[in-house]
């Protein structure tokens, strides 16, 4: 039976999560916009402008919209040469994908910016494809990126698994009927993960790692 292990990247394979808060934070200071970090982390995993409008509320003024997602690329971009893939990341797809999982990447991240965290992860050999913001009209928590990542997968929600580390995240696969597994790597507590739709819960790629056989991926048939 076709199987689907769909992954988010950011704070989920790659320690990247406190990179994007503080340049989302230096945009919007440079903009004259004083947001606490600790409101841009719980942001994070949002396309991005859902994430300046809830962060600046949706009566924000629009026209800036683009100017923000630009200074933000920019600051971020000075991350690419060096962002750090979680220990045990392409250990974990190599492991599924001898198991016979199809690996698909379901990511806010798009262009430029991916092409840096997929160098970052390494494991290029077993990841199907990418299901990234370049390729659909709402990103999460809308259920489309993780729809989108099932068509390219070639399986039903049933036949897949989700693995991230937002609300956003487990929103998004709960919607489309799939599984969700939350893991802490991205700073957001147990709570809120397992409130937004998570049926596991680990440490990081290490701990699901560790315990794959009694994890969703090992009760699924």
């Amino acid at each position: 039976m076709a199987r689907a292990a769909l992954f988010d990247v950011d704070g989920t394979l790659a320690d990247t999560n406190h990179l994007h808060v503080v340049s989302w934070w230096e945009a919007l200071r440079q903009a004259g916009h004083q947001v606490p970090m600790r409101a841009v982390h719980r942001a994070i995993g949002l396309g991005s402008q859902d994430l300046i409008a809830h962060l600046l509320g949706d009566d924000h003024d629009t026209d800036e919209d683009d100017g923000l997602s630009a200074a933000h690329k920019a600051l971020y971009g000075q991350y690419f040469d060096r962002l750090p893939a979680f220990d045990s990341a392409a250990d974990l797809l190599r492991e599924l994908d001898g198991r016979g999982w199809s690996i698909v990447l379901a990511t806010s991240a798009g262009g430029p910016e991916l092409k840096a965290l997929r160098r970052a992860i390494d494991a290029d050999d077993v990841i199907r494809d990418t299901a990234s913001a370049d390729d659909v009209s709402e990103g999460k928590p809308a259920p489309e990126p993780v729809e989108h990542a099932l068509e390219l997968a070639g399986v039903d929600a049933g036949q897949a698994v989700f693995v991230g580390d937002t609300v956003w995240d487990m929103k998004a696969a709960t919607r489309a009927g799939v599984r969700a597994v939350g893991l802490l790597s991205g700073g957001i507590p147990r709570a809120d993960l397992e409130e937004a739709g998570a049926s596991e819960i680990y440490e990081d790629v290490a701990d699901l790692l560790a315990r794959l056989d009694s994890s969703a991926f090992g009760k699924s048939p």
